[in-house]
């Protein structure tokens, strides 16, 4: 591969090469064994740097290594598979000062080493992953644990849900028997949501942001959430060969079309809208995961139900995510990177999933293929110019479109989104050969549960035991040791 434009002279660069293999010796070191016996980390087995030349992106085994090495400096991000540390999740959460993550971003990395394996086929990382998954879980298996209840909304537990779901459509390795399989997993996080309770008559229905009652952003209805939902069952009515899911689907669609979440005349996508205000005080920033999650959906329903509107909506949601997200055909997140320093952790990892998502469409839905191909090639390219920082000289930042690396400081992180937008570009340029998501007809293996999470229990509801005999004798007794004490009470004081 051609050396990085930040080598420079012979000797200097020749200092950095041995810096920067010093770095990957020392961390790897910090790396021990997981899941089954001798599974453990490998950092390259030579150091690669992502390629200068772009033309090396038409071949795969040039891909697969900057994939791979993408995939190794991401990793070192984690922390989940060391002594003392939480499977599953990124350091954090900042409002805990213990890191700039949420939990959902934990999700999140998951799916993009599950698509990294699917693409790749490196099995590096499948025992993190796995043990991450099922970490997460919660005792009912529904994503829903109670350490994470102060940051738990409905857009939280799907990401979690749509990576254990593209677990079952990829046939990543299937966990234990005794162990919640994936699509039981997916299955159970979408029965919570679309549980009555959660699509309450406020605007007319749609989840809200947040699950607990006594959360901030409980009194939001927001799209992610309901996207995610409407996602989740298209893709569940594909894989199970069940309408019931794509039934919910379109009812989710038709109430983010609604309240006008789509625009009608751009087809851009908005982030939300208040229940005080009948969902009408819209806030109009549109963010790339957000329509990337509906393209995505729309398409699965489209190739589900075959009918000709899901093709339209499709393209209309595709001619709006190009137009606005892909200026120049590089990926651009408008709401924030115009100016430095304004995107949240959360926001900087968006360009990953919008390329992921994107490069599934193009498989789900044949004809956007080509259209999608092309775009998301020279996104790639711009993104890995600028793979020039850090102390190895391949550290990846925010700005592609600018084709220049400025540290991750600029946006007060650790550079875990950064790292994983780029590492789902590079791998998504691999899909062309990859097999398209499958289905429990086409050679899918997990096995499911229709009745998964039914006995789930929302942390925003009390839930009050029923009142047997001996609650009654007991109420009793306490009712008349409080009146003989009431009574003796009154009695002193009259006394007295």
């Amino acid at each position: 591969m051609s050396p990085p434009r930040s080598l420079g002279a012979l000797p200097k660069g020749l200092l950095v090469l041995c810096m920067s293999l010093f770095l990957d010796i020392r961390v790897a070191a910090q790396y021990y064994k997981i899941g089954t016996k001798g599974n453990t980390f490998r950092g390259p087995d030579r150091l690669l740097f992502l390629p200068s030349n772009s033309n090396v992106l038409s071949v795969a085994d040039e891909i697969k290594q900057s994939a791979r090495t993408l995939a190794y400096d991401l990793m070192l991000q984690y922390t989940g598979n060391q002594t003392g540390m939480i499977p599953g999740i990124l350091p954090g959460p900042p409002t805990e000062h213990k890191g700039d993550y949420y939990w959902w971003q934990g999700g999140a990395m998951m799916g993009t080493y599950i698509d990294y394996w699917k693409l790749t086929g490196d099995t590096s990382y499948n025992a993190v992953v796995t043990q991450g998954m099922l970490h997460q879980t919660g005792d009912n298996g529904d994503y829903m644990p109670e350490n994470h209840t102060l940051s738990l909304g409905n857009d939280d537990q799907g990401f979690w849900g749509m990576s254990a779901l593209l677990a079952a459509e990829n046939k990543f390795p299937d966990p234990p028997a005794d162990q919640y399989q994936w699509l039981e997993l997916a299955q159970a996080v979408w029965n919570t949501q679309v549980n009555p309770k959660r699509h309450d008559s406020e605007c007319n229905g749609g989840l809200r942001w947040q699950i607990p009652s006594t959360n901030t952003g409980y009194n939001y209805k927001n799209t992610i959430s309901n996207g995610i939902f409407f996602n989740m069952g298209a893709r569940l009515a594909r894989y199970t060969d069940n309408a019931t899911y794509a039934e919910h689907a379109e009812k989710t669609w038709d109430w983010l079309w609604g309240v006008k979440y789509i625009d009608h005349d751009t087809w851009n996508v908005y982030d939300g809208g208040h229940v005080e205000h009948n969902c009408t005080d819209i806030d109009k920033q549109t963010f790339s995961y957000n329509a990337a999650v509906l393209l995505q959906g729309s398409a699965f329903m489209h190739a589900f139900t075959k009918d000709e509107k899901w093709k339209t909506r499709l393209d209309k949601l595709l001619d709006a995510v190009l137009k606005r997200f892909f200026p120049e055909n590089v990926a651009y997140e408008a709401s924030c990177e115009p100016v430095k320093g304004t995107c949240t952790p959360d926001m900087l990892s968006f360009k990953g999933y919008l390329h992921r998502w994107m490069a599934t469409v193009g498989q789900v839905a044949p004809h956007t293929h080509d259209t999608i191909k092309d775009v998301l090639r020279k996104s790639t390219e711009a993104a890995i110019s600028q793979c020039t920082g850090g102390d190895t000289g391949r550290a990846c930042g925010f700005y592609w479109s600018e084709r220049k690396f400025y540290p991750v400081s600029t946006d007060r992180t650790t550079g875990a989104g950064e790292a994983m937008n780029v590492l789902a570009a590079v791998s998504s340029l691999l899909i062309d050969d990859a097999e398209e998501p499958v289905t429990n007809t086409t050679g899918g293996t997990s096995k499911g549960n229709p009745n998964a999470g039914e006995k789930s229990k929302d942390p925003n509801m009390r839930e009050f035991k029923p009142i047997t005999a001996g609650d009654r004798a007991g109420a009793s007794i306490l009712t008349i040791l409080l009146a003989l004490g009431s009574a003796a009470f009154f009695y002193w004081i009259t006394a007295t």
